[in-house]
């Protein structure tokens, strides 16, 4: 008898085992699938913008984030009214520190619902962040450590098969381009002392020569080298300078901005060259002449194009719907407690 009650115990056991595994499998497979396959529904997210950065809007007419970048159960909206329901509610620095918005505390906000603070300016330029604290759940903006990271520009993997024209079509040897010229800035102090070694062509709202977006590209163009020179030298701060007007244009950049190493991290590989890597101005100056009279060791520092390419990032819709990208990945209950420590640190 306790032979039978043993053998019938045991075919308990492997049946229990065989359903657990079969269970397990088929649980598993489902999982798979749903992570997957993109014709599975997936919970949709819904991004409020509560004013558009620097008061230029955008349309968002209909599924911007599938139709545009192939980002889907990704919706955005201005339309404050829609606060009771947004998962996300999104709100541009610039427009809180000047007054121009303000945030709505006079409504009451979901428990679940996440506000993201966005900027793209460097530390100096993000005024009253103190008035902020404990408000935002996550940060958005170019740096690599913030919850959202939103770059001015990235590079690929592919080259581009793209080429520029070398010495014989370059008629300026440097550019720049600058509205906001202030002397205590380093980028101010190191084009003053360049300029007393190399012809520099300026242009910009500072000496009142300013470029149309059309003529921008096509001026800097006609030039070896352009300083892309950023206004702070602040984590990851690599801003249009580099990405639009340097790369853009097909030219070398002249870079001043965060260190070297991060440059070597984010930019194509020998794509620009650094302004610490010389001791003086006169050391700098003298490598742009020789750079610019040897047209392979020019030519050399666009070879990044066999291998990589860039993207640039200026539409706003692109920048939001890299949120629901993110989603998933997100902490749900973060809450930055002192704002200005980290956007300074």
């Amino acid at each position: 008898m306790a032979i039978c009650r043993s053998r019938a115990f045991i075919l308990v056991l492997l049946f229990l085992s065989s359903f657990s595994s079969l269970y397990f499998n088929l649980l598993a497979k489902k999982l798979f699938l749903h992570e997957f396959n993109p014709d599975v529904p997936q919970r949709n997210i819904s991004i409020l913008l509560w004013h558009w950065p620097f008061g230029r809007p955008y349309r968002l007419d209909g599924d911007i984030c599938h139709k545009m970048y192939n980002i889907s159960h990704c919706f955005l909206t201005d339309n404050t009214s829609a606060f009771p329901t947004a998962d996300v509610v999104v709100f541009h620095h610039q427009e809180l520190s000047k007054g121009r918005s303000s945030l709505p505390f006079d409504l009451d906000r979901p428990a679940s619902q996440h506000w993201v603070w966005l900027s793209l300016e460097p530390p100096v330029n993000n005024e009253r962040l103190k008035h902020f604290n404990g408000l935002f759940n996550w940060t958005m903006t170019y740096r690599r450590d913030a919850d959202i990271h939103i770059p001015y520009g990235r590079t690929m993997q592919g080259g581009d098969d793209l080429s520029y024209p070398a010495a014989p079509n370059r008629s300026c040897l440097v550019s720049w381009v600058v509205s906001k010229y202030q002397p205590q800035q380093s980028r101010s102090s190191v084009y003053q002392r360049l300029n007393n070694h190399i012809p520099i062509e300026v242009y910009g709202m500072w000496n009142k020569r300013p470029l149309s977006r059309k003529k921008l590209l096509p001026t800097i163009a006609k030039c070896f080298f352009y300083l892309a020179f950023e206004n702070s030298e602040v984590t990851d701060y690599i801003s249009e300078k580099l990405w639009r007007n340097a790369f853009q244009a097909g030219v070398v950049p002249v870079v001043l901005g965060p260190s070297k190493a991060t440059y070597e991290t984010l930019a194509p590989p020998r794509s620009f060259i650094h302004v610490t890597d010389f001791d003086t101005t006169a050391d700098l100056s003298a490598y742009l002449k020789h750079l610019a009279a040897d047209k392979q060791a020019y030519e050399a520092y666009f070879q990044w194009h066999r291998t990589h390419r860039i993207k640039t990032y200026t539409d706003w819709r692109e920048r939001l719907c890299q949120i629901c990208v993110r989603y998933p990945h997100l902490p749900a209950n973060k809450v930055y407690q002192d704002l200005e420590s980290w956007v300074y640190s």
